[in-house]
């Protein structure tokens, strides 16, 4: 496989080393290799025309029809123009200056052309396009080599279109195939008849019909699979001979008394999967597991629970939030549930209780040297607190657990962090409240067991949600500002969200639009699109309070708010001292108000499926029915007003999560998707390939069982080694 590491100027010289590295992160002749097409050609078959997307850099095979050259009036030089057609659609080329190129391009040949699409007279061109002419008397080598095979189009850029890729791919097949190493066992590729990784990846560039192009994808969708999985099993077993102290549940503790005092019995899927975390924490090893459930599913209360259990085992628990409204909200509903138990040390305290402290950026320096003093003294059993929790200056007697709530808005850095402040690895518990599909499970989540909560407690109530399609049908928005009167009226209360904050001083200047901040998630969509700025939390406010809510208590709420002020808002909101609380995603999770019944989400079509069932999650946490409107422009028809559809036809949220994966086209599973790097997975759907998925996990895991550091398999190692950089190393190590 070292071969497979030459650098690309050693096989295409200097210059298209550059343009490959810079453009398509191609560096190595492995790189190339498994840069795969991402569509295939036949000759006779035009490609469709009529579909081609403005500004889109795009690789094309029509047939020309017409070709004129047009001089300049008034002035010197001339336009070719070309017109090519498909049989359904055409697309103008243009080249200036150029009207030698006649003799090339000719009415009835046939060729590939790419460029950047543009309009000129409302007409779709590309200027000054590259081509290559595919038919037999064109006396070119491409044409002989594409003649009667599929040609393969290939993800390029507008430096190196997809038939210059081609060439250097062909290069690297007759150079390099004989090179290219075996990664899967080969008792494995013999079950399961799949072909040797040479041939597959000849055959995904060079397939002569369509059945060996899916034989030579059925081995590579295993590769991208088997590979993946044993690096997952890898980090499962080196978690599991970490040692650690065993936390096991013991009576007459903290853990009994809470449990004594709480107002509902807990739901079947609340019990076992608590049973499976009180396992892993008496165990020597340390427990690696990730709980996901639906909204409102009572998540926190079983992480309280496993807290609870830590302290009484005679060490400390934390949880790690993301957002201070979200720590904040969570110190107040578990000193609430825990009442006299929260307050340990303190007048009126249990006797067996424990200090539940807070710990976020923004605290007064008094207070937080008591809550540092606290945690590093033992005498606070529960911390809970943002990522404030991480730096230096905080230590812990004992630190036995760690939750982690909402782990992807958290770098691997921040909980290693944390976790090293215990004598030995504490347990770790992930939390999220996005429902995840049982293969993006074992692919992103793999080295941590997984425990799922799909039951709603006693008491929760349904949520109707509804779209409404504020251009078409203006009525329906006046009724929905109705809907939320007639709430408020019942004494119940209403979150309006909309996705942009509002307060920027370059919009209030009547400045340009301001892109959104990288670290700024609140801010959705601004200046995203051609179409208007989306609404925002300030000026909807003040256009309902003096307008279809004036009269109304009606509060904003957003990140850029000072820590007090956001904390002041949340705590009037819950206490029932407001009526309406517009506010930005900063709600999304965690926020816990049952007298809510009522959302209306502003510029619905902005956000995404799961986080839009995320926000509907705010409201019917009570005994009161939820209803939920997505206010959209979109017309109907459109992909966007679909997705809302789909929201509003379940609350399934598996199944939008599903959705939702399809809609992001799945990413990098191993963690680069949010920086738009390319995926490391080419040919492996998350979504469709369950089966393998699931193949690939146990074959991996036996094989790592018997060879863990995989001595006896030298090629699968170096696969390894070139699918873990550095960063995607970092992000599977959560163990």
């Amino acid at each position: 496989m070292a071969a497979l590491d030459e650098p690309l100027t050693k096989l295409v010289g200097d210059r298209t080393a550059k343009v490959l590295a810079d453009s398509l992160k191609l560096r190595t002749v492995g790189d190339l290799l498994h840069h795969y097409p991402r569509r295939y050609a036949e000759r006779g078959q035009l490609t469709s025309l009529d579909e081609l997307e403005i500004d889109e850099h795009v690789t094309v095979l029509a047939r020309i029809e017409k070709v004129t050259l047009i001089p300049f009036r008034g002035r010197k030089g001339d336009r070719l123009e070309v017109i090519v057609t498909d049989g359904r659609g055409r697309l103008s080329l243009v080249f200036f200056n150029q009207g030698w190129r006649q003799k090339e391009l000719r009415p009835g040949q046939q060729g590939l052309f790419a460029g950047k699409v543009g309009v000129f007279n409302r007409t779709r061109q590309l200027a000054s396009p590259d081509y290559q002419l595919l038919d037999e008397d064109a006396d070119s080598q491409t044409a002989q080599q594409f003649a009667g095979r599929m040609i393969p189009v290939y993800p390029a850029s507008a430096q190196m279109p997809s038939w210059k890729l081609s060439l250097a791919i062909e290069m690297a097949l007759t150079t390099h195939l004989g090179e290219v190493g075996e990664p899967l066992p080969e008792t494995l590729r013999a079950q399961r008849g799949l072909l040797p990784l040479p041939e597959a990846l000849e055959l995904i560039h060079r397939p002569r019909n369509q059945a060996e192009l899916e034989r030579a994808r059925d081995r590579l969708r295993w590769d991208e699979a088997f590979v993946l999985q044993v690096a997952l099993a890898q980090r499962r077993a080196a978690a599991h001979a970490l040692p650690a102290v065993p936390r096991p549940v013991r009576t007459g503790g903290l853990l009994e008394a809470f449990d004594a005092k709480l107002p509902f019995t807990l739901t079947a899927g609340q019990q076992a999967v608590g049973a499976e975390i009180f396992a892993d924490l008496a165990s020597e090893h340390p427990m690696h597991r990730l709980l996901q459930g639906e909204v409102g599913s009572g998540k926190t209360l079983v992480a309280l629970r496993a807290m609870l259990a830590a302290v009484d085992a005679g060490g400390q628990a934390v949880l790690l939030a993301p957002t201070e409204v979200l720590a904040q909200q969570h110190h107040r509903s578990i000193v609430e549930m825990m009442g006299e138990l929260a307050e340990g040390g303190m007048l009126g305290g249990s006797e067996i209780g424990t200090k539940v402290v807070l710990l976020t950026g923004s605290m007064g320096v008094p207070a937080r040297r008591q809550v540092l003093l606290d945690m590093a003294c033992g005498d606070a059993g529960i911390a809970i607190g943002t990522h404030a929790l991480i730096e230096d200056k905080v230590q812990f007697q004992d630190l036995a657990l760690v939750v982690v709530d909402e782990q992807h808005r958290f770098g691997v850095e921040q909980r290693d962090a944390l976790r090293a402040k215990g004598g030995q690895p504490p347990h770790l518990l992930v939390m999220t409240a996005t429902p995840i599909p049982r293969t993006v499970a074992m692919t992103v989540f793999g080295d941590l067991e997984t425990s799922v909560l799909d039951q709603l407690p006693a008491g929760r109530s349904p949520i109707s949600s509804h779209v409404v399609p504020a251009l078409e049908k203006p009525n329906f928005l006046a009724r929905a500002w109705e809907r939320i009167r007639e709430e408020v009226d019942k004494g119940h209360q209403a979150y309006v969200v909309c996705p942009r904050i509002g307060d920027e001083p370059e919009e209030q200047a009547g400045k340009k639009k301001r892109k959104p901040a990288a670290d700024d998630p609140e801010d959705l969509g601004a200046a995203s699109d051609e179409r208007r700025p989306p609404l925002s939390v300030v000026e909807t406010a003040e256009m309902l309070a003096k307008g279809p809510l004036v009269g109304l208590r009606v509060e904003i709420l957003h990140g850029r708010l000072a820590p007090e002020a956001k904390d002041e808002v949340m705590k009037r909101f819950s206490a029932g001292q407001l009526d309406v609380l517009v506010a930005t995603t900063v709600i999304e999770v965690g926020v816990n108000v049952p007298n809510a019944t009522a959302m209306v989400i502003m510029d619905a079509d902005r956000f995404g499926v799961s986080q839009l069932h995320q926000l509907r999650g705010r409201v019917g946490r009570g005994s009161a029915p939820g209803l939920c409107l997505l206010v959209s422009e979109m017309p109907a028809g459109s992909a966007a007003r679909a997705r809302l559809e789909a929201v509003a036809g379940t609350l399934d949220g598996f199944a939008l999560s599903k959705i939702d994966l399809e809609q992001r086209r799945e990413g990098d599973v191993l963690g680069q998707a949010q920086s738009g790097a390319k995926s490391s997975l080419k040919v492996l759907s998350v979504l469709e390939d369950e089966e393998v998925i699931a193949e690939a996990r146990a074959e991996a895991v036996e094989l790592v069982a018997a060879d863990p550091e995989l001595t006896d398999h030298q090629d699968l190692r170096a696969a390894l080694a070139g699918l873990l950089d550095e960063d995607r190393a970092a992000y599977l190590d959560k163990g």
